[in-house]
């Protein structure tokens, strides 16, 4: 059940909405909009006395939401979602581009490629300090080594750091160095990670898991706010198809479609959703078209001796070039490029 507060509803009347749906047996979440305030009323209750509180101070009306995902539903707020990080928004009509190497390799190489995307234009610095891979014989990152450098890099270049997340035992070390907490499509569904990093204040970033559908992905975004982290972005990276041409299908007609479903924001990945070089400047674009509100790209020095993922990491040059022929694009998608 959702409840909607009047557009000039006092902070009393809110709480004391909040203390009326804990007493039916429900769990109150404030989602405080631009506009309007809304009150998520979530688990098993007495609905019926949550519908008479239409009649209480400071209600506009009250619903059920239909879909299983309560909080992450765009029913259950009209307006997007805005994440601040630092001086950098994220939705509500602005574009933004993480950037940076797959995963973290030595304070040289991180440097460099920082100081290059910051100079291309990107708002933040991405880099894996863990790193999921396919064979437990790959290499398996820095480590708190690798974090270390991440926080050294954004106090050379100004700009915030997301790096990825991969289990419980580490949320508190990760918390401590990075602005974005990224969760890979591996542990979408790893549900005692995500209700761990609702009780945290940090940003996450939610890819979308190799096979999951989109209500999935909901889902597991309302593992986190159902703890009480609002703070959640989603992530288009390509889905796993028969289709052998590339590393994964960048599956498009997500963005617009949970663009209806959700008002949180959508980024997209066209490194991993494609998993070519060559294909990840015309899929940034295709993206932007599509409605995306930032993208997520691989940036690496010198590609060709990347530990990881360097077959889809932009060099330093294609990635400033890239970032020139996104602005008509974006222009004309009627967003507005941060310029930091």
């Amino acid at each position: 059940m959702i409840i909607v507060m009047k557009r000039r509803a006092s902070k009393k009347e809110i709480n004391s909405i909040s203390s009326k749906i804990e007493s039916t047996g429900f769990t109150a979440h404030i989602i405080h909009g631009e506009e309007r305030t809304v009150i998520g009323a979530i688990g098993t209750g007495d609905k019926e006395r949550i519908k008479m509180l239409v009649n209480h101070d400071g209600v506009d009306r009250v619903y059920p939401i239909s879909k299983p995902y309560k909080l992450a539903a765009r029913s259950s707020k009209e307006e997007d979602t805005l994440i601040h990080v630092d001086d950098i928004q994220i939705g509500g009509g602005t574009f933004v581009v993480f950037a940076g190497p797959c995963a973290v390799e030595s304070r040289e190489q991180l440097f460099t490629a920082a100081d290059g995307v910051k100079e291309g234009g990107a708002h933040f610095v991405r880099g894996g300090a863990f790193k999921p891979r396919t064979s437990p014989y790959s290499f398996q990152g820095m480590g708190e080594d690798g974090l270390k450098l991440l926080q050294e890099v954004k106090q050379r270049t100004g700009l915030p750091v997301i790096t990825e997340l991969m289990s419980i035992d580490t949320v508190d070390m990760v918390s401590k160095y990075t602005d974005i907490i990224q969760i890979g499509a591996r542990n979408m569904q790893n549900f005692s990670l995500l209700k761990q990093l609702g009780r945290t204040k940090c940003p996450i970033f939610l890819k979308r898991g190799l096979c999951a559908t989109l209500e999935e992905l909901l889902m597991s975004a309302e593992y986190i706010m159902s703890e009480g982290n609002y703070n959640v972005m989603l992530c288009e990276r390509g889905i796993r198809t028969y289709e052998k041409s590339y590393r994964n299908t960048l599956d498009l007609n997500a963005i617009p479609t949970l663009k209806k479903l959700t008002h949180l924001p959508i980024i997209v990945d066209p490194a991993h959703g494609t998993g070519r070089v060559d294909l990840v400047p015309p899929m940034a674009k295709a993206a932007i078209a599509a409605g995306a509100d930032g993208i997520m790209v691989e940036v690496h020095p010198k590609p060709e001796e990347a530990f990881s993922d360097g077959q889809q990491s932009l060099t330093i040059p294609q990635f400033k070039q890239m970032m020139e022929e996104l602005k008509p694009f974006i222009a004309a998608a009627g967003k507005k490029l941060i310029v930091l």
